[in-house]
């Protein structure tokens, strides 16, 4: 086991890049060290508030010796080419979901990383937080008997309103789908198993948006994606899930999931969090009951400590490129169902990682939660 801090440099300098900022800068293991962007002030000035000493090019990043992992943040687009160069730097990948934009490049990036003895780690991180973890806590041992059947709802108008460049959330490999969805898959996963079979159906209300908020506010731009998918998900031993996600509802209702049992159901905390308390109802109990989240809530940068930590511990990392894999494969049978018509099969499965304890190996020092996305 190797020990002392480790090096991290961050690829995109963007609206996300704030929270893991924040809270990376509070690990005493972790240690940002360079910021990259395309736009080279835009690393400057995140480099300068969070007080980080290197800014500048992706290539000045990977040449750093001192930097051992790297975080991918920038758009979907640019997941899989910018990680397979992180990897040819020899350096480990945490990357935003969603990992990549097809099955055979996040095939071929989870290859390479293998053969260069590397590690690709993937967002959500929000699944290893106090919230989902203590709700699979509660099913694992037994509080609604065996898991049976899943719910998940995300009905919400939009980011445009809020989000000052919410463009890339409605191209390829975004929108409601593949923007919220790995929250959501991410937790059926960990508590069904591998999914075997999707149907699907999706629908787009408007073909173009109008930025709400920022300095953009007023502009228009295309909508690339359906902007609201229905799927039922068949997963191993006919456990199943019916799932919604849309960008065209008036009426805000998100943070929904629920997981039946042979012997009760548990409401889950919104998995686009870190904490959130569950509800358990029980057969032959008048009155449910509240499991409050026990254990860390450190925000988005969790997964990297964790990778970190994994990578010095040499264990496997919970929040893994091969999680991410196979959630990415479900989003895209979701959309390839949708499309055809027709149900569709999965291939990959995955193994579920390691559950994280109710006395979390990192204090939550008062990092900041979000519910961005």
């Amino acid at each position: 086991m190797s020990t002392g801090v480790t090096g991290v440099g961050i690829i995109g300098a963007g609206n996300i890049s704030t929270q893991y900022l924040t809270n990376l800068s509070r690990f005493a293991d972790v240690e940002v060290r360079f910021v990259a962007d395309v736009v080279l002030a835009r690393a400057h000035a995140q480099a300068t508030r969070f007080e980080v000493e290197g800014h500048g090019t992706v290539a000045e990043l990977l040449a750093r010796d001192d930097i051992e992992v790297v975080l991918n943040l920038t758009n979907p687009a640019a997941h899989a080419e910018v990680s397979h160069q992180i990897l040819a730097a020899g350096k480990h990948v945490w990357s935003e979901k969603p990992l990549t934009m097809n099955h055979a490049s996040a095939v071929g990036l989870l290859a390479a990383a293998d053969a260069a003895g590397l590690r690709v780690a993937c967002a959500p991180d929000t699944v290893l937080g106090a919230g989902i973890q203590t709700a699979l806590r509660a099913i694992a041992r037994g509080d609604i008997g065996e898991p049976l059947t899943a719910t998940t709802m995300v009905h919400l108008p939009g980011p445009e309103s809020w989000h000052p460049s919410p463009d890339f959330l409605y191209a390829k490999g975004a929108g409601p789908l593949f923007d919220l969805g790995p929250y959501y898959m991410s937790t059926l996963v960990l508590v069904l198993g591998s999914a075997t079979r999707v149907q699907a159906v999706s629908s787009t209300s408007r073909h173009t948006r109008t930025i709400g908020s920022g300095p953009r506010a007023g502009e228009t731009f295309p909508v690339e994606v359906p902007t609201h998918h229905a799927a039922l998900i068949e997963f191993t031993g006919g456990r199943s899930a019916q799932s919604t996600f849309s960008f065209q509802h008036a009426l805000p209702r998100s943070g929904f999931v629920e997981i039946n049992g042979t012997d009760g159901t548990i409401s889950l905390p919104d998995p686009n969090n870190f904490d959130g308390a569950s509800t358990l109802w029980r057969y032959g109990s008048d009155q449910p009951t509240t499991l409050p989240a026990a254990g860390s809530s450190d925000g988005r940068g969790t997964g990297v400590v964790d990778l970190v930590r994994a990578i010095r511990n040499d264990v496997p990392e919970r929040a893994s490129g091969r999680l991410a894999a196979h959630v990415l494969d479900i989003l895209l049978a979701v959309t390839e169902a949708a499309e055809t018509g027709t149900a569709v099969q999965l291939t990959s499965t995955v193994a579920p990682p390691e559950a994280v304890t109710a006395a979390s190996p990192a204090p939550s020092n008062g990092l900041v939660e979000s519910r961005q996305y």
